[in-house]
């Protein structure tokens, strides 16, 4: 058996439909233990990391919360839409609807590394103006 070449936005639907399972059940986790998650360069140096607040973030858009979600980290919002449209994607790709992806070519790669980036610039802006400079 041949592995099949998974894509970027896939994984990231996958990890986003994991992140909203436990989202749903982290407030009972919590509040029976007592324990978080906090962010740990946050913790140590001061200054957030470009995911802070991705879990409470979670945890609010899954309990229909819109706008704690976006105080918290609007990067939560693509993480949902990937992970709304990976199950569908997923399943035509299994019934031979759509073809698997193929891997990008380096140009396209490059590309992608730099969008990425770029989104987590404005993340972690974004949590500096949150955490550190209000």
């Amino acid at each position: 058996m041949t592995a099949r070449y998974v894509s970027v936005p896939e994984r990231l639907g996958l990890a986003g439909l994991a992140a909203g399972a436990a989202a749903l059940v982290w407030p009972l986790f919590t509040s029976a233990t007592g324990l978080g998650a906090p962010c740990p360069l946050y913790a140590v140096t001061g200054v957030p990391c470009p995911f802070c607040g991705l879990t409470t973030a979670s945890v609010a858009l899954v309990h229909g919360d819109v706008a704690g979600a976006a105080a918290a980290n609007p990067a939560v919002f693509g993480l949902a839409v990937l992970a709304i449209a990976v199950l569908p994607l997923l399943v035509l790709r299994a019934a031979k609807v759509f073809a698997a992806p193929r891997p990008a070519g380096p140009r396209a790669r490059r590309r992608t590394e730099w969008g990425l980036a770029l989104l987590a610039t404005a993340s972690w802006v974004f949590q500096l103006n949150r955490l550190v400079l209000s």
